[in-house]
């Protein structure tokens, strides 16, 4: 009878606790301008290398590079910039607020603003959002107006949610920006019947969907990779992995073991493996996946390598669990100084521009801020008692009749 060793389990260790100092030298991040870029009909089983790879433009010196450069012009640029410092602004501002008590809760994406103005510049403003909790930056390159979105956060009178939602979990149809969900990877499944509808009714609109890299834990991430794929459904899946899912780092949703790009190739579907914090790089994949699903190609699935510089959400302290100068040492560094670094490397861009615009973007969001507050913050003017008996029935039953009776409102 042979021996062997005891069973054992294998439990996930992030690379540094608190007080430690992270060592990134064994993440392989590959050059940039190294993978090429294929077309648009290329077959899913030939692009294996996109899944373990990493697309990548920018290089180390602010210049792009290789065949995924999508040759943005300067006002594109510029744009880009703009909405990622907003976004950014617009956090810091939200941030404090709510440390001043006049709202509940609210999240950041700080690190991430290129994963979602980038994508939301790369779709057809027509094309439907099925965001996660992180993507302000799509409403805000949107042009969504800041006022109302804050609104939402202060839960006023100008809520267009009525309060039915948490802060930050916006909707607006206008902007083709769906409902967000606290219950994770629901959107997943949503975007696809959509794009399924779409497809059904012969329309030219795709969809496009976020999740957090804990969130492919999650059943519903891989219905809709089912439906997808069995449906050639036009819709572009984004996993935004931002190495950790609220207090457990991302090698418990799997990441240790392979890529989520690679999670596609079991699917049958291509995964793309991306620099997230590469504004131009997550906008090229995101404008292949786009075209592809817009020519009935099918659907693709994205993962954005980039890093949550920022708490969870208000309600989290990542100290207890993180070293504080992780993002500083994080390889891929911070995607508006790339993007800032790249333009002025190309001439189209100055320090005393960006300086400019530092103080035009916080003017806006102060300004906003101001207007907002003036139709009341958290516990302050909050939505009428009346509101809880609207937009449920479309004739309201007579019970619920008498109850609003009875509350006089």
């Amino acid at each position: 009878m042979s021996q062997t060793s005891a069973l054992r389990l294998h439990v996930p260790e992030p690379k540094a606790r608190p007080g430690e100092a992270t060592d990134f030298s064994g993440l392989v991040i590959p050059a940039a301008g190294v993978l090429k870029r294929p077309p648009i009909d290329e077959p899913d089983h030939s692009m294996r290398d996109y899944a373990f790879g990493m697309i990548r433009v920018l290089d180390e010196a602010g210049a792009a590079v290789g065949e995924w450069d999508p040759k943005l012009t300067p006002e594109m640029l510029k744009a880009g910039l703009r909405y990622m410092l907003t976004t950014r602004t617009y956090d810091e501002r939200m941030m404090r607020v709510q440390r001043q008590g006049k709202t509940s809760f609210y999240m950041k994406c700080t690190g991430e603003e290129a994963v979602a103005v980038a994508q939301a510049m790369a779709l057809d403003r027509g094309d439907m959002l099925f965001p996660s909790y992180r993507q302000q930056g799509l409403l805000i390159a949107r042009e969504h107006s800041l006022v109302d979105m804050m609104c939402q956060v202060y839960n006023n009178t100008k809520d267009r949610l009525k309060g039915r939602q948490l802060p930050v979990m916006y909707s607006s149809k206008d902007s083709g920006f769906f409902s967000i969900s606290g219950n994770l990877g629901t959107q997943f499944p949503q975007a696809v019947g959509w794009a399924m509808a779409s497809a059904i009714k012969g329309d030219t609109r795709i969809a496009a969907s976020w999740v957090g890299d804990g969130t492919t834990a999650e059943a519903d991430f891989h219905y809709a990779l089912t439906f997808a794929t069995v449906y050639q459904a036009p819709v572009v899946l984004n996993v935004v992995n931002n190495q950790w899912a609220i207090s457990t780092f991302q090698g418990f949703a799997g990441g240790e073991q392979t890529t989520f790009a690679a999670r596609a190739i079991g699917y049958g579907l291509p995964g793309l493996r991306v620099d997230g914090n590469d504004f131009l790089a997550v906008y090229a994949a995101t404008k292949w996946a786009a075209d592809r699903a817009r020519n009935n190609l099918g659907p693709t699935l994205i993962e954005l390598y980039t890093y949550r510089a920022a708490p969870h959400s208000t309600s989290d302290d990542p100290s207890a669990y993180r070293p504080d100068d992780e993002f500083k040492r994080w390889p891929l560094g911070d995607p508006i100084e790339r993007l800032k670094q790249h333009m002025e490397r190309i001439g189209i861009w100055s320090e005393a521009e960006h300086t400019a615009l530092l103080a035009q973007v916080d003017d806006d969001v102060r300004a906003a801020q101001k207007e907002a507050e003036g139709y009341g913050t958290l516990g302050v003017k909050p939505a009428s008692a009346a509101s809880m008996f609207e937009d449920v029935y479309k004739d309201v039953p007579q019970h619920l009749i008498r109850q609003r009776q009875e509350l006089g409102v």
